[in-house]
């Protein structure tokens, strides 16, 4: 959060992200337009090694997730003015770590009725299995089986 709408604002918070969430290469990083399409921000999506897409121009569809989130934001903490920019931005961050993140379910089927916080661990989960099997056979690689090594 600052005073200034610039693309080194954007580029901050990929890196906020990136640090906090371990954004895997070949990640999406899904954007309307503006200052999310600077070469700044193009760079640094290109030195993370993760893909960019934008939407098209007039097409609210293409941000269908993002406005359902500022949606709820602005249900959940209202549009009032806070005392200070810190002050803000503690309930915004509340708002997102303990409860959009950590409580509020994802009311669909195809989520797993799951929250954010729970589809990314299972996401991370099945990633770290999924570096150990075999593309050909399909099968758990011996040196990555814990039992194999255990016993062997």
């Amino acid at each position: 959060m600052a005073d200034h709408h610039r693309a080194e604002l954007v580029v901050d918070a990929l890196d906020m992200a990136h640090g906090r969430s371990g954004l895997e290469p070949g990640c999406v990083i899904h954007s309307d337009r503006g200052e999310y399409t600077s070469a700044h921000f193009r760079d640094r999506i290109s030195e993370l090694e993760l893909r960019q897409s934008s939407g098209r121009t007039g097409s609210c569809f293409d941000n269908a997730a993002a406005e359902s989130f500022w949606a709820l934001l602005k249900e959940e903490i209202g549009t009032r003015t806070w005392p200070d920019r810190a002050t803000a931005r503690a309930e915004v961050f509340n708002f997102i770590e303990t409860f959009y993140n950590r409580r509020r379910l994802r009311k669909h089927k195809i989520f797993g009725y799951l929250t954010p916080a729970e589809t990314r661990q299972r996401h991370q989960h099945a990633s770290r299995h999924n570096d150990h099997v075999s593309k050909t056979t399909g099968k758990l690689q011996p040196e990555s089986d814990p039992l194999r090594r255990a016993s062997g």
